[in-house]
């Protein structure tokens, strides 16, 4: 098992760069001076990467954390927050929301297309009265990429304070934080960064921290207050221990996505490339339109079982995919090309071993998945 090809949208494999960052001697982040500098010079790396002015954070946590983190920091008890929901992490924000007492409003839309901005907007002329307003960039179990460029804005508008999960797009997919009005935007180290799993990044734009510090009441709990961060730096004080391996860690990869200039431009060659495959191999894709260049989702062929499927291409091929969740159980594949994992070799062998496995279960690609993919990247 632990030898497998990881082709899931996050874990992704981590380099070895990476890993001897992570084994770096450790550090006291509480009592080194020199440690404040490295973070302070590491959010700021950050903040490079999404585009932005703003202030940048590295969370100890998942992604989820986050999500959570912002929808905690900014929501007081009757809050009204718009939930723009095409997907299971745009649905659940509102699990967040109504967890600190907000009222989320859910605009819904088709879970395999990208939200449609017109739409968008009018339902914002008959009711845009609302703190803030949730979006998911890339929605991982899907494989759908919504606007944010063209709903954030709309949102800035209505004077809507923007929270967009960005946690599998950031450095696959292009993101610019300022020239899109996004005031908090969420990341993780497992995914495109393709760093080892457990930390958040976080931006938080000046309109969201004058929201956050004047509160009428007080946020709820303390490993989710985002405002106890925004003198981190002048105090030379954390909330709480610092994970300074994983730091190291994402300190490599980050600075490797910031020097990359070629990773959005592979990641849409190799994205196109395994899209055409399955659909010449006669697999369906679940988005309609609005595909992400980060995760490929098609459905599950008519009659075979999608687990045991992927516990037989572990186990016999050494490649792990992934299935869903939520309402997508069962229906969907998902092979995540991104990151490290966005390399044409490391596709390659992924779709071999797909099709192999595919013809075990006695289903028969129209076309040879691996063969196609090759020939598509050799004509481009």
């Amino acid at each position: 098992m632990l030898s497998n090809l990881l082709m899931t949208p996050g874990p992704t494999y981590v380099n070895e760069e990476v890993r001897r960052a992570l084994s770096r001697a450790v550090v006291n982040p509480d009592l080194d001076d020199d440690f404040y500098e490295f973070y302070y010079k590491l959010t700021k790396q950050v903040a490079k990467l999404l585009k932005t002015r703003n202030d940048a954070l590295i969370l100890c946590g998942e992604g989820i954390l986050g999500l959570e983190a912002a929808c905690a920091s900014i929501i007081e008890p009757g809050d009204r927050v718009l939930c723009i929901d095409n997907g299971i992490f745009g649905r659940g924000f509102g699990d967040f929301v109504k967890m600190y007492g907000g009222e989320a409003i859910y605009f819904t839309g088709d879970y395999r297309k990208p939200i449609d901005t017109y739409e968008l907007e009018e339902f914002l002329k008959k009711d845009s009265n609302f703190k803030m307003a949730t979006i998911v960039h890339c929605e991982t179990p899907s494989g759908l990429l919504n606007p944010v460029k063209e709903i954030c804005p709309l949102l800035h508008k209505y004077n809507i304070l923007t929270v967009v999960d960005a946690v599998s797009s950031i450095a696959g997919e292009d993101l610019r934080v300022d020239d899109w009005n996004i005031d908090i935007a969420l990341g993780g180290s497992q995914k495109c960064l393709s760093a080892p799993p457990g930390l958040t990044i976080v931006s938080i734009s000046e309109k969201a921290w004058d929201v956050m510090l004047n509160r009428k009441t007080p946020i709820t709990g303390f490993y989710c207050n985002l405002s106890l961060w925004k003198r981190w730096y002048q105090e030379k004080w954390f909330p709480y221990t610092q994970p300074v391996s994983d730091l190291f860690a994402l300190e490599c990869a980050v600075d490797n996505a910031v020097n990359d200039d070629k990773k959005f431009k592979r990641h849409s060659q190799i994205g196109n490339a395994v899209r055409e495959a399955l659909e010449k191999g006669g697999f369906e894709l679940y988005p309609l339109d609005g595909y992400s260049n980060t995760v490929t989702s098609f459905l599950t062929p008519e009659g075979l079982d999608e687990k045991k499927y992927r516990e037989h291409l572990a186990d016999n091929y050494e490649v792990m995919i992934a299935g869903a969740f939520d309402v997508l159980d069962g229906k969907v594949l998902r092979i995540g090309h991104m990151g490290e994992n966005c390399y044409a070799d490391k596709v390659y062998k992924a779709l071999k071993a797909m099709d192999s496995a595919f013809r075990d279960f006695g289903i028969t690609p129209k076309e040879s998945l691996h063969k196609t993919f090759d020939q598509i990247m050799n004509d481009r």
